[in-house]
């Protein structure tokens, strides 16, 4: 198995500016639950490609630095890529729960952090929407919300499938990332439409793969004393909450 762990950013280097934008970003969700109790928080985006599962991971890691207990599900039944991020077995998981009506724990897997775990999706169905709308998956959620403080998960793209529409229903909030450069404006206001569609509790919106300019950079570089890069190689998650 192909070896992405090097996507965890926040722990390859605590005090780089990514680093401290997805701790800003765990902030301002954090935030969010003065006046609802958000537990379960869906990250989708509005198409591919845009960085959504790297920064689920790091935020689920950022998480698990509170000592709180966290879980990261891939729910992305048609495309999972979380378990290579955290190079581990895909083999069973989500779709294995859901089949087989085994308990969720038996398909856990423990991250390098003591509180974070991680169920990966499993096996490609041939119909995750009839899936992820089923009663099965809402016991699913239902049962791991018991055992965890925060259950962050991993959609699929909001504009190209059904899925991500279905779960923002099992969600206490939304969080939609676009990419700096790439995102088109007409995909990324359809896929807000799309999830106010369906009354998700949108939390706000990541910017993605944002270029840090050269006073940004100093300004990092001061207040934590990196020396690691040039501004042009680095790249900062800006949030846009509200």
């Amino acid at each position: 198995m192909r070896n992405d762990s090097r996507r965890l950013m926040i722990r390859e280097n605590t005090k780089s500016p990514v680093s401290e934008a997805y701790r800003n970003i765990r902030t301002n969700i954090q935030f969010s639950n003065i006046d609802k109790n958000i537990k379960t928080i869906m990250i989708t985006s509005a198409g591919q490609s845009e960085g959504k599962t790297t920064t689920i991971s790091n935020i689920a890691a950022a998480f698990s630095d509170t000592s709180k207990k966290v879980i990261i599900i891939d729910c992305d039944l048609r495309k999972p890529k979380v378990h290579k991020v955290f190079n581990i077995s895909n083999n069973k998981g989500v779709t294995d729960c859901l089949l087989n009506d085994n308990s969720y724990k038996e398909y856990i897997h423990k991250g390098e952090e003591e509180n974070l775990h991680i169920l990966t999706a499993g096996q490609t169905p041939p119909n995750p929407a009839e899936m992820l709308s089923s009663n099965k998956m809402k016991k699913l959620i239902e049962d791991i919300k018991k055992d965890y403080d925060y259950i962050l998960i991993d959609a699929p793209p909001i504009c190209i499938v059904t899925d991500a529409a279905i779960l923002s229903t099992l969600a206490d909030g939304v969080v939609l990332l676009c990419a700096s450069g790439e995102a088109e404006i007409d995909m990324a206001k359809r896929a807000k439409e799309n999830l106010e569609k369906v009354n998700a509790n949108i939390l706000g919106v990541i910017l993605n793969k944002l270029p840090i300019d050269t006073r940004s950079y100093q300004y990092y570089s001061y207040y934590y004393g990196s020396s690691e890069a040039t501004p042009k190689k680095k790249s900062i998650l800006s949030k846009v909450f509200g």
